[in-house]
């Protein structure tokens, strides 16, 4: 399985196809193109007045790649009510090389001087696949999901990819659409050169 490279893995999400394992411990990967596809419509997004009050005591402090590594296992960490993970040592592995090649990108909520939380993704074009979000602290991921989609609408990003709804994601306004107008709307995106930096330019 190792000899998948992050050039295959590339070709498969610009196809629509996302790779996915049983669990932690399998070696072996499935493929997922799933009859609808779940998005969080970035001019949709919706911020509760709960957490935007949380974001401006600047509870947390959001940076951007400072260790991806750390936000990769800990999404891969077992939590209550996720006892496993379809994280395995292959997936690692690759995002860690994408990542070296500045195309995955972590967005951390530290406190204290402790990762608290955030997620990881991996950006092309201008699509932004989120793969996966943790907490350790309450709202944690939240204000780390909030500061993506600000930093994905100033970059000139169309979509971003959820994969499946969760009621979580749901309270923020993500929704699912037909296999055929996501692999169309992906289309669109990755022909958009769109910028995950451009937040700091700004």
């Amino acid at each position: 399985m190792r000899s998948l490279t992050p050039e295959i893995l590339l070709s498969a999400y610009a196809a629509g196809v996302f790779p996915m394992a049983e669990s932690k411990t399998d070696d072996y990967l499935h493929w997922i193109d799933p009859e609808r596809r779940g998005i969080l419509p970035l001019d949709d997004f919706h911020l509760s007045k709960s957490l935007a009050k949380t974001i401006r005591k600047g509870r947390f402090q959001i940076r951007v790649d400072g260790d991806f590594e750390a936000v990769i296992d800990g999404c891969a960490e077992a939590a209550p009510g996720r006892e496993d993970s379809w994280i395995n040592p292959v997936i690692r592995q690759l995002f860690l090389e994408l990542h070296a090649m500045r195309l995955a990108h972590s967005v951390e909520a530290w406190q204290d001087g402790k990762l608290a939380g955030g997620l990881y993704g991996l950006a092309m074009g201008g699509a932004f696949f989120g793969e996966s979000m943790f907490s350790r602290r309450t709202d944690a991921s939240k204000v780390a999901l909030a500061h993506l989609v600000e930093r994905l609408r100033a970059g000139g990003f169309i979509l971003l990819d959820i994969q499946f709804i969760t009621t979580h994601l749901a309270r923020f306004g993500a929704i699912d659409i037909p296999r055929a107008e996501y692999h169309s709307l992906l289309a669109r995106a990755l022909q958009i050169p769109a910028d995950f930096h451009a937040l700091e330019l700004a």
